[in-house]
Parts: C-alpha cells; sequence; structure tokens
C-alpha cells in the first residue's frame, strides 16, 4: 500500500516539478526583457557609440526578480533532480542514455545560468546607482538575460526528467539483486589454467 502510494505521489510530482521550473524561468525571462523596455524608456544623450543614461528604478526592480526567480529555479531543478554525474571516460561510455542526457543538460544549464546570471547583474547594476552614468553604447544586457532564462529553463526540466530517468533506472536495476561485475566486460578477472 505505501509502495503504491509513493508510485502515485511521485506521478504528480514530476509534472509538477517541471511546470514549476518552467514557469519561474520563463517568467524571469519575460522579466528581463520588461525590464530593458523599462530602461530604455528612461532619458539618454548619445553621441556616436557613446552614451549617457539615467537609471530606471524600474528596470532595477524588475531585473532583480529576475536574477531571483532564476536561482531559484535553478536550485530547484538540482535539488530535485539530484546529483547524477559522470567521473571518468569509461563510465561515460557505459552510461545510459538517459544518463548521458542528464549530463549534457545539466553542463548547459549550468552554463546558461551563469550567462544569464551575469547579464542580469550587469543590467541591474546599471540601472542601480543614482547618477547619470555614460560609457559605450547599451548592449542589451537585460534582454539577453531574460531570453538565457528562457533558454536555461528548457534545460533545466531536460535535467531534471533525464535525471528522474536515471533515478528510476538504477532502482529498478538494484532490485534485482547485487551486480556480478559492476566494471562490466573489459575488468573480468582472467580465467585461471586448471590444477
Amino acid at each position: 500500500m505505501a509502495q503504491m502510494y509513493a508510485q502515485n505521489a511521485s506521478q504528480y510530482i514530476v509534472p509538477f516539478v517541471c511546470l514549476l521550473i518552467i514557469v519561474m524561468d520563463l517568467t524571469a525571462g519575460i522579466l528581463g526583457i520588461q525590464a530593458e523596455v523599462a530602461q530604455n524608456k528612461v532619458q539618454n544623450l548619445k553621441v556616436w557609440i557613446l552614451e549617457c543614461r539615467d537609471p530606471s528604478y524600474q528596470a532595477f526592480k524588475l531585473g532583480f526578480a529576475a536574477l531571483v526567480l532564476l536561482a531559484f529555479a535553478h536550485a530547484i531543478a538540482n535539488l530535485f533532480g539530484g546529483c547524477h554525474v559522470v567521473w571518468s571516460r569509461p563510465e561515460l561510455g557505459r552510461a545510459t542514455s538517459n544518463k548521458q542526457l542528464a549530463m549534457v543538460s545539466l553542463f548547459l544549464s549550468w552554463i546558461t545560468l551563469i550567462i544569464g546570471f551575469w547579464m542580469l547583474i550587469a543590467g541591474v547594476l546599471a540601472n542601480m546607482s543614482s547618477r547619470k552614468s555614460c560609457g559605450v553604447s547599451d548592449h542589451r544586457y537585460l534582454s539577453i538575460g531574460g531570453i538565457a532564462c528562457i533558454i536555461h529553463g528548457m534545460f533545466a526540466v531536460s535535467y531534471y526528467v533525464s535525471a528522474n530517468a536515471v533515478e528510476k533506472e538504477e532502482n529498478r536495476l538494484n532490485s534485482h539483486g547485487p551486480v556480478t561485475n559492476p566494471q562490466g566486460p573489459m575488468h573480468q578477472p582472467a580465467p585461471s589454467a586448471p590444477a
């Protein structure tokens, strides 16, 4: 009875967590793009490639909210997905396709997190000061960070789903008893000569 309840509960947890990650990352992306729009509404003076711009408190708030949502979405995907890491090349060769997908998705989710976080932080810092800032023309940090949030959502959900599949595979393999040769066919002991 308890096992049946656990299966039914996990049936609903996986889609709920996926939906939560998607909603958080999509909202972060929209907030980042809206922060860019709010930043573009402030007055600026542009001479060739140099630009002087007043900070936008609305862009600051929206960009900061996008940062928080991106961090929470990444944390949820990694906490619920667990840690499924391949430590060596031979282990990668023996890994199932789900485990390989989990590794690639984890790597790409970290890359998009770093890019999105860096871009959003640059946009938030540009709008944090109380005085006009001058420099090279706008690089659209907030909108690029927002787009990175949306892409991060795809990789984070892919990691969570594939990590969940890896866990089910490992539980199914471990429920059949101990594995006699975990190193695979390459590491089998050599047959000994009869005495």
